[in-house]
């Protein structure tokens, strides 16, 4: 198992290569204010400025492996490059937006696991049975649905109508307490720093704005993962094995849960990584819907504005999430799936 991972994690840096050189090289056919401000984690990268001379003074006018060359020095050491959608540096944009995205996919991975493996389990138990048929027709609607169209279905009736979840991250009062000195941030997740820092007042405002995104993110989500396990359980019980325990006369839970659960979750496994990459992609429609200021508002915003530099450094940082999370889940499929040998 050591060693697998071992070997794993010496062929991360060979993936980040071949990334830094598509980015470097998709980067390399923009216009030259692009190029400054990828290069540039200053103001100087503003428009305002004479060009020829910022050129001039970082060297901008170099052969081009010279130039990936130090793009990629800048990267190791954290300069991702200036934002004039943000008026900061990509690399400060990114801390400030990111717990909120990673508060919103946490809150969402939850019952799309959950509920997801449990309703799958039940739908294919009860094979064509009513609860089957029901829960495949919502799981079909649900993932058939367009993200910002149940978005706003959700943000419609949750607060037009209702009035209960408002869209935001915080009111304008617990946006005030959370700047005080008083309120120490832990970790930049409102809800959990809220509870850190013993105020209910602030994690139940927090918790009225979450719940909307969270609730569409996790019912697209929700519905892929029940038709992955659905089907999967479906496979796993027609398997000679589970027809044996049957014979044997063990209990139907005891087949279900010893036998061919473990089984089942091995595809489930496989997708996991997908479904929380889809997650993570899927937060810029819905943050955009409910104006949530996390990483997928900060990328819409700075397509819009054709800061090329954000959206590559939030695209650069994606792909470093995607690459660990590949890693976890192959780990993981090694520890459910005994057939397999890493050594």
């Amino acid at each position: 198992m050591l060693s697998y991972i071992v070997r794993r994690l010496m062929f991360l840096p060979v993936v980040l290569f071949g990334i830094t050189v598509l980015i470097f090289a998709l980067i390399s056919t923009l216009g030259p204010w692009t190029r400054v401000a990828t290069f540039i984690p200053s103001p100087d990268a503003e428009r305002h400025v004479d060009l020829e001379a910022i050129i001039r003074k970082y060297n901008l006018d170099d052969p081009p492996l010279k130039m990936y060359a130090r793009w990629v020095n800048n990267l190791l050491h954290g300069n991702l490059g200036w934002s004039q959608s943000s008026h900061m540096t990509v690399m400060e944009a990114i801390k400030r937006r990111f717990p909120a995205t990673l508060e919103l996919t946490l809150f969402a991975v939850i019952p799309v696991i959950l509920g997801g493996i449990v309703l799958g389990v039940i739908s294919a138990v009860h094979h064509n049975k009513p609860v089957d048929h029901a829960t495949r027709i919502m799981a079909i609607t649900l993932w058939s649905m367009p993200d910002f169209v149940l978005g706003l279905a959700v943000l419609m009736v949750g607060f037009g109508v209702l009035g209960w979840f408002p869209p935001g991250r915080l009111s304008a009062w617990a946006e005030l307490e959370v700047l005080k000195s008083s309120f120490r941030s832990f970790t930049g997740m409102h809800t959990i720093d809220a509870l850190l820092n013993m105020r209910l007042d602030i994690f139940w405002d927090a918790l009225r704005h979450i719940v909307a995104p969270v609730f569409t993110l996790a019912c697209l989500w929700w519905a892929f993962m029940l038709r992955i396990t659905r089907s999967s359980m479906l496979d796993v019980l027609n398997q000679d094995y589970v027809r044996t325990a049957r014979a044997k006369g063990l209990a139907e839970k005891v087949v279900i849960k010893k036998h061919a659960l473990g089984n089942a979750l091995i595809p489930v496994t496989t997708v996991a990584g997908n479904m929380l990459l889809g997650l993570l992609g899927g937060v810029m429609i819905v943050e955009t819907v409910f104006n949530y200021p996390g990483l997928g508002l900060l990328t819409s915003t700075a397509a819009t504005r054709l800061d090329v530099p954000c959206v590559v450094g939030v695209a650069l940082f994606y792909a470093i999430i995607l690459v660990l999370v590949n890693l976890v889940v192959d780990v993981l499929y090694s520890v459910i799936d005994p057939r397999v040998r890493l050594e």
